[in-house]
């Protein structure tokens, strides 16, 4: 079974055309919580219901992760302590110097929205699609979008403590317990029960996919609404839109240069180089977005907005270099760099030629693989491609 028939989309132009239509449904819910804010009562019923959407989502990934293939994984680990590094140290530090466009370019509410990003996990999904288009390390994709995302449960809501304080509306020792209660505690019942719900998971994978993006799109809804309700988004002219947009386009660049030529200063192959580029240079909206919620609270929309903004351009930059770089020459089956580190690492072949945009992020598929190079099965990564975490 391939990647994308995990996910339940069984080729790439069924995965591009859902992908597209996903977006458009994203704009769209952002577009009824303006028009028709949910209020009072009805405020109430979307947040409890967006609390419980949000759960499951978490309960389903823990569900879904292999935990032995997790552990293989940790074979090759210095390509997720790289991944880990740029997402949880690189991308901070980038954020705290953007402290100084403040008030120039960006207002406080929206640097604390852009700090916030920073902290978010990388993404599962569309680092597995984009590494697969590229040619890279399919199986260590896997692992180091499934390592990031559960250590994201403890370091986003620790960073957002430390560094954002109680600044951006009340992130507070309080607001990590309630992460942990409303994330880690479903994902470790998702793990448990993993045995048992496995052949479920399977069966209904199409189903449940459409689960994990209605839960998405309820925490947009209910965000989005509060800011409207309590009109917050007087505060965003467009000049300030274009900024952000500017300031995210440098840090995402910044990110996909630095990981890239980090990687190779590193003595990664060019295997493992394009999976640490594509797992170390995104963040995800499904993690962001309920952390958000629990974290900010009522200011919970405008610390969104930044993420929403940075997960549409992650998408359009990464399938443009995913596409140059699938058309790479790669190096011969004689030459160690082709598989990974020349140290023995043990990185993977590359795997999957295919192109075509993927529709990547959360919830979104990943293009169907095609067989390894000759020379075997990875053994940095997951095991095989089959599994999604």
């Amino acid at each position: 079974m391939t990647v994308s028939a995990v996910y339940g989309f069984p080729d790439r132009r069924s995965a591009d055309h859902h992908g597209g239509v996903y977006i458009l449904v994203l704009l769209a819910t952002v577009g009824l919580a303006v028009l028709l804010p949910a209020r009072g009562t009805g405020a109430e019923i979307a947040s409890g219901a967006a609390t419980a959407a949000v759960a499951l989502l978490f309960f389903l990934y823990g569900a879904r992760l292999s935990t032995r293939e997790a552990l293989d994984g940790l074979k090759h680990w210095r390509l997720h302590v790289t991944v880990l590094a740029c997402t949880f140290v690189a991308f901070p530090l980038l954020g705290l110097a953007a402290r100084g466009l403040v008030p120039f370019l960006l207002t406080d509410p929206l640097y604390q929205g852009l700090l916030f990003l920073t902290l978010v996990p990388s993404t599962i999904q569309s680092s597995i699609a984009f590494t697969s288009m590229a040619r890279g390390n399919v199986p260590a994709a896997i692992c180091a979008g499934s390592f990031s995302s559960l250590a994201g449960l403890v370091l986003t809501p620790l960073l957002a403590a430390l560094l954002l304080g109680g600044s951006a509306g009340g992130v507070s020792a309080d607001s990590v317990v309630k992460i942990v209660a409303q994330l880690l505690v479903p994902f470790l019942a998702g793990q448990l029960l993993r045995r048992r719900l496995g052949s479920f998971l399977t069966r209904h994978r199409r189903a449940l996919g459409l689960a994990d993006r209605g839960a998405i799109l309820l925490v947009v809804y209910t965000a989005f609404s509060a800011g409207m309700v309590q009109g917050i988004w007087h505060q965003v002219g467009v000049a300030r839109l274009g900024a952000l947009l500017a300031v995210e386009a440098a840090l995402l660049t910044v990110m996909l240069l630095l990981s890239w030529y980090g990687a190779r200063a590193l003595g990664f192959g060019r295997a493992d180089r394009v999976a640490i580029q594509f797992a170390g240079s995104k963040k995800s909206l499904a993690a962001g977005l309920p952390m958000a919620s629990v974290l900010f609270g009522a200011h919970a929309s405008m610390a969104v907005l930044p993420l929403m903004l940075f997960h549409q351009m992650q998408l359009m930059v990464c399938a443009v270099v995913a596409r140059r770089r699938s058309r790479d020459p790669l190096p011969e089956e004689g030459d160690g760099s082709a598989n990974g580190s020349p140290a023995g690492s043990g990185s993977g072949s590359p795997a999957g030629s295919g192109s075509g945009s993927p529709a990547g992020a959360e919830g979104r598929p990943a293009p169907a693989l095609t067989r390894p190079r000759r020379g075997g099965p990875s053994r940095s990564g997951a095991g095989t491609a089959t599994r999604s975490g």
